[in-house]
Protein backbone atom coordinates (compact mmCIF):
# COMPACT_ATOMS: atom_id res chain seq x y z
CA UNK A 1 0.00 0.00 0.00
CA UNK A 2 1.14 3.50 -0.71
CA UNK A 3 -0.43 6.60 0.76
CA UNK A 4 0.00 10.33 0.79
CA UNK A 5 2.95 11.05 3.02
CA UNK A 6 1.88 13.23 5.93
CA UNK A 7 5.20 13.38 7.74
CA UNK A 8 8.53 13.10 5.97
CA UNK A 9 12.25 13.34 6.83
CA UNK A 10 13.47 16.91 7.03
CA UNK A 11 16.77 16.19 5.27
CA UNK A 12 18.52 13.43 3.31
CA UNK A 13 20.61 12.69 6.39
CA UNK A 14 17.51 11.73 8.35
CA UNK A 15 16.73 8.03 8.68
CA UNK A 16 14.63 7.10 5.66
CA UNK A 17 11.71 4.81 6.43
CA UNK A 18 10.64 2.56 3.56
CA UNK A 19 7.13 1.08 3.21
CA UNK A 20 6.68 -1.88 5.57
CA UNK A 21 6.43 -4.44 2.77
CA UNK A 22 9.88 -3.47 1.49
CA UNK A 23 11.86 -4.41 4.61
CA UNK A 24 13.64 -7.72 5.12
CA UNK A 25 12.02 -8.95 8.32
CA UNK A 26 14.24 -10.74 10.79
CA UNK A 27 12.87 -13.75 12.67
CA UNK A 28 11.91 -11.70 15.69
CA UNK A 29 8.46 -11.38 17.33
CA UNK A 30 9.37 -7.87 18.46
CA UNK A 31 10.03 -6.79 14.88
CA UNK A 32 6.76 -8.37 13.76
CA UNK A 33 4.86 -6.56 16.51
CA UNK A 34 6.35 -3.22 15.53
CA UNK A 35 5.64 -3.72 11.81
CA UNK A 36 2.03 -4.74 12.35
CA UNK A 37 1.38 -1.88 14.75
CA UNK A 38 2.88 0.43 12.15
CA UNK A 39 0.46 -0.87 9.53
CA UNK A 40 -2.59 -0.29 11.75
CA UNK A 41 -1.52 3.28 12.48
CA UNK A 42 -1.09 3.94 8.78
CA UNK A 43 -4.56 2.57 7.96
CA UNK A 44 -6.22 4.87 10.48
CA UNK A 45 -4.13 7.85 9.45
CA UNK A 46 -5.05 7.52 5.80
CA UNK A 47 -8.73 6.87 6.47
CA UNK A 48 -9.19 10.23 8.22
CA UNK A 49 -7.56 12.46 5.62
CA UNK A 50 -9.81 14.36 3.23
CA UNK A 51 -9.83 12.26 0.00
CA UNK A 52 -8.40 14.58 -2.62
CA UNK A 53 -8.22 11.81 -5.24
CA UNK A 54 -9.42 8.24 -5.79
CA UNK A 55 -6.39 6.48 -4.26
CA UNK A 56 -7.94 5.70 -0.87
CA UNK A 57 -11.36 4.93 -2.36
CA UNK A 58 -9.76 2.39 -4.73
CA UNK A 59 -7.89 0.87 -1.81
CA UNK A 60 -11.14 0.57 0.12
CA UNK A 61 -13.25 -0.78 -2.75
CA UNK A 62 -10.79 -3.45 -3.88
CA UNK A 63 -10.80 -4.92 -0.37
CA UNK A 64 -7.15 -4.31 0.44
CA UNK A 65 -7.93 -1.92 3.31
CA UNK A 66 -9.73 -4.71 5.17
CA UNK A 67 -7.25 -7.39 4.07
CA UNK A 68 -4.27 -5.36 5.30
CA UNK A 69 -6.02 -4.61 8.58
CA UNK A 70 -6.84 -8.26 9.21
CA UNK A 71 -3.34 -9.39 8.25
CA UNK A 72 -1.77 -6.86 10.61
CA UNK A 73 -4.04 -7.94 13.47
CA UNK A 74 -3.37 -11.63 12.81
CA UNK A 75 0.36 -11.03 12.72
CA UNK A 76 0.18 -9.00 15.89
CA UNK A 77 -1.83 -11.67 17.67
CA UNK A 78 0.63 -14.42 16.74
CA UNK A 79 3.62 -12.35 17.90
CA UNK A 80 1.98 -10.86 21.00
CA UNK A 81 3.59 -13.36 23.39
CA UNK A 82 1.36 -12.34 26.28
CA UNK A 83 2.28 -8.63 26.17
CA UNK A 84 -0.64 -6.52 27.32
CA UNK A 85 -2.36 -9.52 28.91
CA UNK A 86 -5.95 -10.56 28.23
CA UNK A 87 -6.95 -6.97 27.56
CA UNK A 88 -4.67 -6.69 24.52
CA UNK A 89 -5.87 -10.03 23.13
CA UNK A 90 -9.51 -9.07 23.60
CA UNK A 91 -8.99 -5.78 21.77
CA UNK A 92 -7.48 -7.56 18.77
CA UNK A 93 -10.49 -9.91 18.62
CA UNK A 94 -12.89 -6.96 18.77
CA UNK A 95 -11.05 -5.10 16.04
CA UNK A 96 -11.19 -8.12 13.74
CA UNK A 97 -14.97 -8.12 14.11
CA UNK A 98 -15.05 -4.42 13.31
CA UNK A 99 -13.03 -4.98 10.15
CA UNK A 100 -15.69 -7.56 9.24
CA UNK A 101 -18.29 -4.80 9.60
CA UNK A 102 -16.23 -2.48 7.40
CA UNK A 103 -16.05 -5.21 4.76
CA UNK A 104 -19.84 -5.60 4.82
CA UNK A 105 -20.33 -1.85 4.50
CA UNK A 106 -17.95 -1.63 1.55
CA UNK A 107 -19.70 -4.54 -0.21
CA UNK A 108 -23.16 -3.10 0.40
CA UNK A 109 -22.59 0.62 -0.13
CA UNK A 110 -19.07 1.87 -0.76
CA UNK A 111 -18.48 -0.45 -3.72
CA UNK A 112 -20.69 1.83 -5.82
CA UNK A 113 -19.21 5.10 -4.60
CA UNK A 114 -17.49 7.63 -6.79
CA UNK A 115 -14.87 9.95 -5.33
CA UNK A 116 -17.52 12.62 -4.85
CA UNK A 117 -19.53 10.29 -2.60
CA UNK A 118 -16.56 9.71 -0.29
CA UNK A 119 -15.82 13.42 -0.21
CA UNK A 120 -19.46 14.16 0.62
CA UNK A 121 -19.39 11.63 3.47
CA UNK A 122 -16.20 13.19 4.82
CA UNK A 123 -17.73 16.67 4.70
CA UNK A 124 -20.93 15.38 6.34
CA UNK A 125 -18.94 14.28 9.35
CA UNK A 126 -16.08 16.78 9.55
CA UNK A 127 -17.53 19.72 7.52
CA UNK A 128 -15.36 22.18 5.59
CA UNK A 129 -14.55 24.30 8.60
CA UNK A 130 -13.37 23.33 12.05
CA UNK A 131 -16.37 21.93 13.87
CA UNK A 132 -16.54 21.49 17.63
CA UNK A 133 -18.73 18.37 17.29
CA UNK A 134 -15.71 16.15 16.61
CA UNK A 135 -12.68 18.28 15.72
CA UNK A 136 -9.70 16.14 14.61
CA UNK A 137 -7.26 18.58 16.23
CA UNK A 138 -5.60 17.84 19.56
CA UNK A 139 -5.24 21.44 20.72
CA UNK A 140 -9.03 21.80 20.82
CA UNK A 141 -9.21 19.18 23.59
CA UNK A 142 -8.57 19.93 27.24
CA UNK A 143 -7.06 23.33 26.52
CA UNK A 144 -9.48 26.06 27.51
CA UNK A 145 -6.88 28.79 27.15
CA UNK A 146 -4.85 29.77 24.10
CA UNK A 147 -1.61 29.53 26.09
CA UNK A 148 -2.38 25.90 26.90
CA UNK A 149 -2.86 25.32 23.18
CA UNK A 150 0.52 26.92 22.58
CA UNK A 151 2.23 24.59 25.03
CA UNK A 152 0.65 21.46 23.51
CA UNK A 153 1.42 22.60 19.97
CA UNK A 154 5.02 23.25 20.91
CA UNK A 155 5.36 19.82 22.51
CA UNK A 156 3.97 18.10 19.40
CA UNK A 157 6.34 20.08 17.19
CA UNK A 158 9.16 19.08 19.51
CA UNK A 159 8.46 15.39 18.98
CA UNK A 160 8.46 15.81 15.20
CA UNK A 161 11.63 17.87 15.24
CA UNK A 162 13.43 15.44 17.54
CA UNK A 163 12.91 12.62 15.04
CA UNK A 164 13.70 14.70 11.98
CA UNK A 165 10.27 14.80 10.36
CA UNK A 166 8.07 17.62 9.16
CA UNK A 167 4.68 18.07 7.54
CA UNK A 168 4.56 17.11 3.89
CA UNK A 169 3.89 20.04 1.58
CA UNK A 170 1.35 17.85 -0.24
CA UNK A 171 -0.95 17.65 2.78
CA UNK A 172 -2.60 20.91 3.82
CA UNK A 173 -3.16 20.08 7.46
CA UNK A 174 -2.13 21.19 10.92
CA UNK A 175 0.55 19.34 12.83
CA UNK A 176 -1.99 18.50 15.59
CA UNK A 177 -4.42 16.87 13.11
CA UNK A 178 -5.13 13.27 14.08
CA UNK A 179 -3.99 11.92 10.71
CA UNK A 180 -0.62 13.61 11.19
CA UNK A 181 -0.24 12.32 14.74
CA UNK A 182 -1.22 8.80 13.72
CA UNK A 183 1.24 8.79 10.84
CA UNK A 184 3.92 9.97 13.24
CA UNK A 185 3.17 6.88 15.35
CA UNK A 186 3.34 4.83 12.14
CA UNK A 187 6.78 6.35 11.58
CA UNK A 188 7.92 5.61 15.14
CA UNK A 189 6.73 2.01 15.13
CA UNK A 190 8.31 1.33 11.76
CA UNK A 191 11.48 3.02 12.97
CA UNK A 192 11.37 0.64 15.94
CA UNK A 193 11.32 -2.37 13.62
CA UNK A 194 14.29 -0.97 11.69
CA UNK A 195 16.15 -0.16 14.89
CA UNK A 196 15.65 -3.68 16.26
CA UNK A 197 17.20 -5.06 13.07
CA UNK A 198 20.08 -2.61 12.67
CA UNK A 199 20.70 -0.22 15.58
CA UNK A 200 20.80 -2.15 18.84
CA UNK A 201 19.03 -1.86 22.16
CA UNK A 202 19.92 1.71 23.14
CA UNK A 203 18.46 3.38 20.04
CA UNK A 204 15.50 1.01 20.10
CA UNK A 205 14.70 2.05 23.67
CA UNK A 206 14.71 5.71 22.63
CA UNK A 207 12.11 5.02 19.93
CA UNK A 208 9.91 2.88 22.20
CA UNK A 209 10.11 5.48 24.96
CA UNK A 210 8.98 8.13 22.47
CA UNK A 211 5.95 6.01 21.57
CA UNK A 212 5.01 5.71 25.23
CA UNK A 213 5.38 9.44 25.84
CA UNK A 214 3.45 10.42 22.71
CA UNK A 215 0.57 8.16 23.73
CA UNK A 216 0.66 9.23 27.39
CA UNK A 217 0.83 12.96 26.69
CA UNK A 218 -0.99 13.21 23.37
CA UNK A 219 -3.07 10.66 21.43
CA UNK A 220 -3.88 8.54 24.47
CA UNK A 221 -5.43 11.55 26.16
CA UNK A 222 -7.68 13.00 23.48
CA UNK A 223 -8.31 10.27 20.87
CA UNK A 224 -10.65 8.13 23.04
CA UNK A 225 -12.96 11.13 23.54
CA UNK A 226 -12.60 12.11 19.89
CA UNK A 227 -13.66 8.58 18.85
CA UNK A 228 -16.82 8.81 20.96
CA UNK A 229 -17.60 12.22 19.47
CA UNK A 230 -16.91 10.96 15.95
CA UNK A 231 -19.13 7.91 16.43
CA UNK A 232 -21.93 10.13 17.70
CA UNK A 233 -21.54 12.71 14.93
CA UNK A 234 -21.31 10.19 12.09
CA UNK A 235 -24.03 7.95 13.60
CA UNK A 236 -23.69 5.37 10.81
CA UNK A 237 -21.42 4.58 7.92
CA UNK A 238 -17.69 4.33 7.31
CA UNK A 239 -16.48 6.88 9.83
CA UNK A 240 -18.67 5.41 12.59
CA UNK A 241 -16.94 2.05 12.06
CA UNK A 242 -13.52 3.70 11.85
CA UNK A 243 -14.22 5.52 15.13
CA UNK A 244 -15.25 2.33 16.92
CA UNK A 245 -12.24 0.41 15.64
CA UNK A 246 -9.80 3.20 16.45
CA UNK A 247 -11.17 3.41 19.99
CA UNK A 248 -10.36 -0.26 20.54
CA UNK A 249 -6.92 0.29 19.04
CA UNK A 250 -6.10 3.02 21.52
CA UNK A 251 -7.12 0.69 24.37
CA UNK A 252 -4.87 -1.97 22.89
CA UNK A 253 -1.89 0.38 22.66
CA UNK A 254 -2.25 1.55 26.25
CA UNK A 255 -2.29 -2.07 27.41
CA UNK A 256 0.47 -3.18 25.04
CA UNK A 257 2.88 -0.40 26.01
CA UNK A 258 1.91 -0.49 29.67
CA UNK A 259 1.41 3.26 29.98
CA UNK A 260 -0.87 5.06 32.41
CA UNK A 261 -2.98 7.63 30.62
CA UNK A 262 -5.39 10.25 31.93
CA UNK A 263 -7.87 10.51 29.03
CA UNK A 264 -10.13 13.50 28.64
CA UNK A 265 -13.80 13.09 29.44
CA UNK A 266 -16.79 14.94 28.06
CA UNK A 267 -16.61 17.25 31.08
CA UNK A 268 -13.02 18.15 30.17
CA UNK A 269 -13.91 19.20 26.63
CA UNK A 270 -13.62 22.95 26.82
CA UNK A 271 -11.93 24.14 23.64
CA UNK A 272 -10.30 27.54 23.73
CA UNK A 273 -11.77 30.23 21.55
CA UNK A 274 -9.66 32.83 19.85
CA UNK A 275 -10.21 35.34 17.10
CA UNK A 276 -8.66 34.62 13.75
CA UNK A 277 -6.83 37.42 11.95
CA UNK A 278 -9.20 39.66 10.04
CA UNK A 279 -10.27 38.06 6.81
CA UNK A 280 -8.74 34.68 7.70
CA UNK A 281 -10.89 31.57 7.79
CA UNK A 282 -9.92 28.09 8.92
CA UNK A 283 -10.86 25.09 6.84
CA UNK A 284 -9.79 21.48 6.94
CA UNK A 285 -9.26 18.90 4.25
CA UNK A 286 -8.39 19.67 0.68
CA UNK A 287 -9.99 23.11 0.84
CA UNK A 288 -7.57 24.29 3.54
CA UNK A 289 -5.10 26.67 1.94
CA UNK A 290 -4.41 28.96 4.91
CA UNK A 291 -3.48 26.36 7.48
CA UNK A 292 0.27 26.19 6.86
CA UNK A 293 2.50 25.24 9.76
CA UNK A 294 4.13 28.64 10.15
CA UNK A 295 0.77 30.42 10.22
CA UNK A 296 -0.62 28.02 12.79
CA UNK A 297 2.42 28.23 15.08
CA UNK A 298 2.17 32.00 14.98
CA UNK A 299 -1.59 31.90 15.63
CA UNK A 300 -1.34 29.91 18.87
CA UNK A 301 1.98 31.34 19.95
CA UNK A 302 3.94 28.14 19.48
CA UNK A 303 6.70 29.85 17.52
CA UNK A 304 7.76 31.80 20.58
CA UNK A 305 7.38 28.65 22.65
CA UNK A 306 9.75 26.75 20.37
CA UNK A 307 12.19 29.64 20.37
CA UNK A 308 12.21 29.48 24.15
CA UNK A 309 12.80 25.71 23.98
CA UNK A 310 15.77 26.29 21.71
CA UNK A 311 17.27 28.81 24.13
CA UNK A 312 16.81 26.41 27.03
CA UNK A 313 18.56 23.69 25.02
CA UNK A 314 21.39 25.99 23.95
CA UNK A 315 24.57 23.99 24.18
CA UNK A 316 22.66 20.76 24.72
CA UNK A 317 22.71 17.59 22.67
CA UNK A 318 20.05 17.84 19.98
CA UNK A 319 18.24 14.93 18.37
CA UNK A 320 18.82 12.47 21.23
CA UNK A 321 15.17 11.82 21.92
CA UNK A 322 11.73 13.40 21.86
CA UNK A 323 10.65 16.49 23.66
CA UNK A 324 8.05 15.32 26.14
CA UNK A 325 6.69 15.91 29.60
CA UNK A 326 6.26 12.33 30.78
Amino acid sequence: MTSKQVVQPTSPSSTAIAPPQAVAIKDSPAVERALNRSKIYLLFSWSLLYPEDEEFLDYLQCGEFVEDGRAALDGLRLALDGIGGDRASQKIALMKKQFDQIEKLVSAECVNWQIGDLQTEHRRVFTNVITLDCPPYETLFGNDHVFAQSHVMGDIAGFYKAFGVELSKDVHERLDHLSVELEFMHFLTYKESYSRCHDGIDKTEIVVDAQKKFIKNHIGRWVPLFCRMLAKKSDTGLFKLIADCMSEWMDFEVAFLGVTVQPYSEADYRPATFNAPEGQTYECGAQDKGNELSMLLSEVGAESFLDQKEKEKDGGDKGQGPVGTA
